[in-house]
């Protein structure tokens, strides 16, 4: 089982305005924050981005799962509205490990982000 997912940024600030957009229709909110790291998740942290100014992407890709459409489009216009930038529009997907609809974006780093309706 997963335990938890650290992301280094280089501009926490910026990041954490992409991933409070991009996680709060999802249900998750922040559980920790400080100076130089914020947690978040849904009942207790599981998603850290921590800031490193020299902090590159390096071919990741973080999948979040949610219970309907709605909430995977809101996500993704939340995280391209907050800095994010778009890979691929909310829609059908057949992508290895994915639900059966999904989206898929960067963050202001270049960390891979998708959001999907998650199976059982």
């Amino acid at each position: 089982m997963l335990h938890h997912i650290v992301l280094e940024v280089s501009d926490l600030g910026r990041s954490s305005g992409f991933y409070d957009a991009l996680l709060s229709p999802l249900g998750w909110r922040r559980h920790t924050g400080s100076e130089d790291a914020v947690g978040y998740g849904i009942s207790r942290p599981v998603l850290f981005i921590t800031e490193r100014p020299d902090a590159r992407a390096e071919g990741a890709l973080v999948s979040l799962s949610t219970s309907g459409i709605a909430a995977v489009k809101a996500a993704w216009e939340g995280g391209c509205q907050s800095g994010g930038s778009n890979v691929a529009q909310p829609g059908e997907t057949g992508a290895l490990g994915s639900g059966s609809y999904s989206a898929f974006l960067r963050d202001p780093d270049g960390h891979d982000i998708e959001i999907t309706v998650g199976g059982d």
